[in-house]
């Protein structure tokens, strides 16, 4: 993990296409502004975890087992 610091106002870039920028600070949580191609898709970490479980339990084979067993 890299770790930067970064003031009000300031900015970084990713891979050239991407750019964060601090937009606002306040106590202990930090607003963040980003600027991507529409193509990048940008979740928070606990919704990206969410949808990873969900793809994984679509994919589950005992899962479509049980879909099997509903149209027999």
């Amino acid at each position: 993990m890299l770790a930067l610091s970064r003031k009000k106002g300031e900015a970084l870039v990713i891979s050239n296409n991407v750019e964060v920028t601090i937009l606002e600070i306040k106590g202990d949580q930090v607003k963040l502004g980003i600027t991507a191609p529409k193509e990048v898709p940008i979740y928070r970490k606990e919704v990206y975890m969410q949808i990873q479980a969900a793809n994984q339990e679509a994919g589950d084979i005992s899962g479509v087992e049980a879909l099997k067993e509903l149209f027999k």
